[in-house]
């Protein structure tokens, strides 16, 4: 479950803020989206999540467990049933080489101060990979124990096996981890660190939105260039988005699926909304009751 909670902080903070107010007056407000038309004999759903939160934010709302009800197979970003991603999932924070090793000395001075304002030193976290040093930021953002966070789509999960629905994913733990070095390099995490005040900022922000179910601005949290640049909005977003949204049609051809996928990912001209649209489907928020 650890590793669990540092993989959600990991694709979570690979975002960005800006002062945005979160109002659900617009009809495509809506975390959830029924997909039919272009041959589909059932609907799919797609689901935007929000990686992790405290338990006193969490809710999944009654349409999305009605939706999953609904579906033959649940789908997520990975399949955290499958024993090898597991595997690799727990790989994902070592590294082959020291980060000392691949800083000057004055930049390994000057990583080691920040950690301290992160309750750690150079020597401990030395053998850990850059993942591990970004889930840092996380692990201070959130505003409650570990003990009180809930994993979205562990939750999910659970509602889906309870259920019996059959589980896949769309992309595997390296698929996500190479995503995220491109993103962001040592260096770039490095500078990410220095900003830990104002992912606790984020973060808040981000569930406001996220409980009124503005994924326009979850969206638009994302696109801030002082977290995450036009490379990196490649990397996160649209690359992942092209390649979730080519393998969608196979998936729902052969049975009606339910998606769980990073609410930042459904909007925008390269989101996996308006790339299905492209492909023909038509999509359709389906509002809170």
């Amino acid at each position: 479950m650890k590793n669990l909670v540092k993989l959600g902080f990991a694709v979570l903070l690979s975002a960005t803020f800006t002062t945005a107010k979160a109002q659900n007056t617009n009809l495509e407000n809506s975390t959830l989206w029924e997909v039919s038309g272009n041959g589909l004999t059932k609907p799919s759903y797609i689901a935007g999540t929000f990686h992790i939160m405290c338990s006193q934010d969490f809710e999944i709302k009654s349409k999305v467990i009605k939706a999953l009800e609904k579906s033959d197979q649940f789908v997520m970003e990975i399949n955290y049933t499958d024993p090898n991603e597991m595997t690799a999932m727990q790989k994902m924070y070592q590294t082959d080489k020291k980060l000392s090793d691949q800083l000057t000395p004055a930049e390994a001075k000057k990583l080691d101060k920040i950690l301290a304002d992160y309750g750690t030193d150079l020597t401990k976290m030395d053998n850990s990979s850059s993942q591990a040093l970004y889930a840092l930021i996380s692990m201070k953002a959130i505003p409650c124990p570990q003990t009180e966070v809930k994993l979205y789509e562990i939750e999910l999960l659970k509602n889906a096996l309870k259920i019996k629905k059959k589980v896949f994913g769309l992309e595997k733990v390296e698929d996500q981890m190479t995503s995220i070095n491109k993103a962001y390099d040592l260096k770039a995490v490095i500078e990410q660190l220095k900003m830990g005040k104002e992912y606790e900022i984020l973060l808040k922000e981000m569930i406001v939105a996220f409980k009124k179910e503005d994924i326009k601005s979850l969206y638009t949290l994302f696109k801030n260039d002082k977290i995450m640049n036009a490379k990196q909005e490649k990397a996160m977003l649209t690359d992942r988005n092209n390649n979730w949204a080519e393998k969608m049609p196979e998936i729902m051809k052969k049975e009606s699926s339910f998606f769980a996928v990073g609410g930042a990912h459904l909007m925008g001209k390269n989101g996996v909304i308006q790339r299905l649209k492209s492909k023909g489907y038509t999509l359709k928020p389906i509002p809170s009751l």
